[in-house]
């Protein structure tokens, strides 16, 4: 009898080894990834994430790919959606994504990516150190520079702008180019919008009162590039954008911008360094400084249409 017992504790036991034995190897990792509209940029940061954590060793990962497609309490959802799936780690691509998940997500680890002022937008506290469970990479753009580039092409003195009021860093890359108007002597007309479907109609609202207009990386504006630049080029106003990853297909004269896969596989990395044990309040905010991290996109079929000459030291450093 006693042998028996032995024999069926033992059973038991083995039994049991198996069973947590193979729940263990059906643990996955998680990335979360979720996006606050699709368009190329935002698509291209997504697919840069992957690859690099596929270059780094990471091949047996398992991703959530998300897209809030514009809506912020769609992006809320998202978040109590990784919380409820048990993410491994979550990234939000743009602002409200990035927000959404830092506010929805205490006991996972939030990447931001392609946000323009983390601090601003109050994720971190500083862009020296990280904080507990929260880094990533900045796109902070040279706006004044842009701004200025554009002028040196068409000679230009009122600048139309359009942004959406409900995204972060839309309002503050606004600011940026109200001020760096102020500075270069150039009037600034400026139109708000909350969605991609008011673009056109903000557009058509200030293009006879402007000589040209500068797109942000407004991620609600960019989505409707398209409509923006058809308004534009009809009217024969040139468009400087800070996104050259959207503009294929569009009558847009001159990009100057990140390479956003580039943002994404520097995303990526800071994915990878976290899977790894690193800790993120020892990771700094990661910003694109790198000059191949900047590509120059020039579009001669509009500038001959607009009859504009494009300075030849430009179409020399241009990437396309």
């Amino acid at each position: 009898m006693k042998k028996n017992l032995i024999l069926i504790i033992v059973v038991l036991l083995a039994f049991s080894t198996l069973i947590i034995t193979g729940c263990k190897k059906e643990e996955k990792t998680i990335i979360g990834i979720s996006k606050i509209v699709a368009h190329p940029a935002l698509d291209a940061v997504e697919q840069g994430i992957q690859d690099e954590l596929a270059d780094q060793g990471f091949t047996d990962l398992e991703y959530d790919l998300q897209n809030a497609n514009g809506e912020v309490t769609t992006a809320a959802s998202i978040a109590t959606k990784f919380k409820s799936s048990g993410v491994t780690v979550a990234v939000g691509i743009a602002t409200p994504t990035a927000q959404a998940l830092i506010n929805g997500l205490k006991d996972i680890p939030v990447v931001y990516s392609a946000v323009t002022d983390p601090v601003a937008a109050g994720m971190i506290t500083s862009f020296d150190k990280g904080e507990k469970g929260i880094a990533g990479v900045s796109d902070l753009t040279p706006v004044k520079e842009q701004i200025m580039m554009l002028q040196r092409i068409t000679g230009l003195k009122r600048l139309g702008h359009i942004y959406s009021s409900g995204e972060a860093n839309a309002v503050i890359l606004a600011e940026m180019a109200k001020k760096a108007c102020a500075d270069l002597g150039i009037e600034f007309i400026e139109s708000t919008v909350t969605n991609s479907s008011e673009v056109k109609q903000a557009a058509q609202a200030i293009i006879n009162k402007v000589d040209g207009i500068y797109v942000s990386t407004d991620n609600t504006v960019v989505s409707a590039l398209a409509s923006l630049a058809d308004v534009a080029m009809k009217a024969g106003v040139p468009i400087m954008s800070a996104d050259p990853s959207s503009t294929e297909g569009s009558d847009v004269l001159i990009a100057w911008g990140f390479d956003y896969y580039k943002v994404g596989r520097a995303t990526g990395r800071v994915v990878a360094d976290i899977l790894n044990g690193k800790s993120t309040e020892d990771m700094p905010t990661v910003f694109m400084t790198d000059p191949s991290d900047i590509n120059l996109v020039i579009n001669v079929d509009v500038a001959a249409k607009l009859g504009i000459t494009i300075p030849a030291d430009l179409l020399e450093i241009a990437n396309k």
